[in-house]
């Protein structure tokens, strides 16, 4: 397990996808964030939704589906090295892929724009948690379903945009109609985007975004174990 984390950690550095998924929320926080307010609570929850995003709806279903489409996961299943452990490791390196995307955007916030930091670390990190798990299970889902790397591309960047839109990431919440931002708070981005904003301001996240991002997690999940495919 340790030595195939280790190939996989390479191929990942070495994926422009990785880098994109780093930089682009980058360039959007230093973009917008130049005339940042020292209190400001909205522009880094969105930057964060958006990193999360972007490894969670893009790199990992794109990843998993072009290893089925080349024949990686079944050759896995001849040798040792089962196909459920290239499953674990990937959605481990994920997963600190979307923390080292994220804790890029509070450096960068903290220490060159001057915003606002939480106190709370807890509240934090259970939304960050939640909010990965639910959009990595819509990433797993996807990757499930798609019949080769490309379409898994497609797939994730046909969902991300209006998820993102709705969740209030390209257009501020309070400036979208208000049935649209309704809906908005349960989709997972934007459950992610109002915890966070919450945890932003001082408080604790509303139990019901944190109930929205559970929900998906599990239940999709489960479709995406179901319908996963090796070969």
């Amino acid at each position: 397990m340790t030595k195939l984390a280790v190939v996989e950690l390479k191929l990942l550095v070495r994926e422009p996808g990785a880098v994109f998924s780093l930089l682009i929320p980058l360039f959007i926080l230093v973009v917008f964030g130049s005339s940042i307010e020292p209190g400001d609570t909205v522009l880094l929850p969105m930057a964060l939704a958006i990193a999360v995003g972007l490894v969670g709806l893009y790199m990992l279903p794109t990843t998993l589906a072009t290893y089925r489409e080349r024949g990686i996961l079944r050759r896995l299943s001849t040798t040792p090295v089962r196909p459920a452990n290239l499953l674990v490791v990937q959605v481990l390196l994920q997963l600190v892929l979307a923390l080292a995307a994220c804790g890029l955007l509070i450096a960068v916030a903290g220490a060159v724009l001057g915003a606002h930091l939480p106190t709370r670390v807890l509240p934090g990190a259970l939304t960050f948690l939640l909010g990965t798990a639910a959009m990595f299970a819509i990433g797993l889902l996807i990757a499930a379903l798609a019949p080769n790397g490309r379409s898994a591309n497609g797939i994730g960047v046909l969902l991300y945009f209006p998820l993102a839109y709705l969740a209030g990431l390209m257009q501020p919440a309070s400036q979208m109609p208000a049935i649209v931002a309704a809906v908005g708070e349960y989709t997972p981005m934007g459950a992610f985007r109002l915890s966070m904003q919450d945890v932003w301001a001082g408080g604790v996240p509303d139990p019901l975004p944190l109930g929205v991002m559970a929900a998906y997690a599990l239940v999709v999940s489960v479709l995406a174990a179901r319908f996963f495919r090796w070969e």
